[in-house]
């Protein structure tokens, strides 16, 4: 698990193709941003851009993780290159401050930024969602754009409004974003949750949700 709280910016220091899938190799920091290693042990769970792997390798500066073809497919590490900067952030411990919301770096799907405008000394964004992620999304709710847990300010059907505050541009990826870039997503686990109870357990649809049934199950008066 996560926090959605940006540790350092790394930047990919090489791409290994091994057995058919991927292997990364991550510097662990750039912009004078630099992971705290000491406490990383083989094994231990690291989130590159939202996305939960798994260090087989480390020394005090750079580890090495496999990305398998799943999540090649999946997510946007597909479109790293040698260079790239990623969001970084370690598996959080029952003694970290829970400063975002509970992130488990598993990426639900891929959206799209459709716009970027500079508001004040924030930076807003609009971003598209899939089509199955959008009920999942709601004003003032979280939402998890590439390991960074952001606050939703406005939704419009499949497409959702996030404003960025200097210290999130200087702390994370968001920065380098243009229009088209493509985000991993994670939707609140709540609310993923919510929906399979409400739903028995997935024997029945979302469209089964109506006011009677979220105060039969105690929801609402």
């Amino acid at each position: 698990m996560f926090t959605g709280i940006i540790e350092s910016l790394g930047s990919i220091k090489k791409i290994e193709p091994v057995g058919g899938d991927m292997r990364l190799h991550v510097d662990t920091g750039v912009r004078g941003s630099a992971m705290d290693m000491s406490d990383v042990q083989l094994g231990d769970s690291i989130a590159v851009n939202g996305v939960c792997l798994t260090a087989i390798e480390f020394d005090d500066k750079h580890f090495v993780a496999d990305v398998s073809n799943e999540t090649i497919t999946l997510t946007s590490l597909k479109d790293l290159a040698v260079g790239s900067e990623v969001n970084l952030e370690k598996a959080l411990l029952p003694t970290t401050r829970l400063g975002g919301h509970l992130v488990s770096g598993h990426v639900d799907g891929l959206g799209e930024v459709l716009s970027i405008k500079e508001e004040s000394r924030s930076i807003q964004l609009i971003i598209r969602a899939p089509e199955e992620l959008k009920h999942y999304i709601a004003m003032k709710g979280s939402i998890c754009i590439d390991g960074t847990s952001l606050t939703v300010n406005k939704v419009d059907n499949a497409d959702f409004e996030i404003n960025i505050v200097p210290h999130t541009q200087l702390r994370t990826i968001i920065k380098n974003y243009k229009t088209g870039t493509r985000v991993n997503l994670e939707v609140d686990l709540i609310a993923r949750y919510l929906e399979r109870l409400l739903t028995k357990q997935g024997g029945a649809d979302e469209s089964s949700i109506t006011i009677e049934s979220l105060a039969k199950a105690g929801f609402v008066g």
